[in-house]
Formats: structure tokens, C-alpha cells, sequence
């Protein structure tokens, strides 16, 4: 917090003022730490303290829940953004480097093309979506 130096009886004294609570102060002199008590006018700190109710969690709030995979290959988003358009549903037959759906990023329209031959099998995502950076958007078996 504070580092003063003092000469006392000839003596020198680095003292570092750690904290000030009340009217009780923690420091340290050449090393050691001390407590020792204010006399006199304690002035009172201008930064409030904070003083907040427990978080009371909801129930089943913060656990993770799994989705079950249908065991194709999934298609992940590259990075966050929003989902423009979708170029295919359930069922429909892709092949290596078929555009699958196009996502808007950073301002920019991306193309998401599928990486192997096969046919969608699910699809997590529809128009408008936004979706974080390797979030499953559709799988491919």
C-alpha cells in the first residue's frame, strides 16, 4: 500500500503499510509483519466496501448437458457469427466441398462446405442461429 522510510536513534526502518482496517493497521518493518493499533482520529476510507447477497443457483443451472451423437462426422463452426443461410436438410446427399450452409462473421459471409462425401443425418442450426466459435452445427454420416 504505502512504503515509508524512518531513522530512529539513528536507526533505519523500511515500514510497508499493508492494510488499514478500522483502527487496527497491518505492517511490515525490515521484513517483519506487525499489527498494531491506531490511537487518535481514524479517518474512514472514501471506497466503499461491497457488499453482495450469495448467488442462489437455480436447480439444474451450470451443468453441462451432453447431447447424444448420432455417430456421423460433426461440422463445426470455424468462429462465432450468426447462420445466413442454409444450403441443405435431413436427408439430402453431400459431396466433398458442397457448400453446406453459409455463416455471417466478423461482417464477412462464410461458406461452410462439407469435408467428406455422405448425407446429413442431423442438423443443430437454422437460420438466424448465433454460434460460438466449435459449436456442432450439423453432422454427416
Amino acid at each position: 500500500m504505502k512504503k515509508f522510510k524512518f531513522t530512529i536513534s539513528g536507526d533505519e526502518y523500511d515500514v510497508h503499510i499493508q492494510d488499514i482496517e478500522e483502527n487496527i493497521a497491518t505492517l511490515e518493518v525490515n521484513g517483519t509483519k506487525y499489527q498494531v493499533t491506531i490511537q487518535g482520529e481514524v479517518k474512514s476510507t472514501k471506497t466503499p466496501k461491497l457488499v453482495r447477497k450469495p448467488v442462489v443457483q437455480l436447480p439444474g443451472e451450470g451443468l453441462i448437458k451432453k447431447q447424444q451423437s448420432s455417430g456421423g462426422m460433426a461440422v463445426k463452426a470455424p468462429l462465432p457469427g450468426t447462420i445466413f443461410k442454409m444450403n441443405v436438410a435431413v436427408g439430402d446427399q453431400v459431396k466433398t466441398g458442397d457448400k453446406l450452409l453459409v455463416m455471417e462473421a466478423m461482417k464477412m459471409e462464410n461458406q461452410i462446405l462439407a469435408e467428406k462425401d455422405g448425407q446429413i443425418s442431423v442438423i443443430k442450426v437454422k437460420e438466424g442461429d448465433a454460434v460460438l466459435q466449435d459449436d456442432v452445427l450439423l453432422e454427416i454420416s
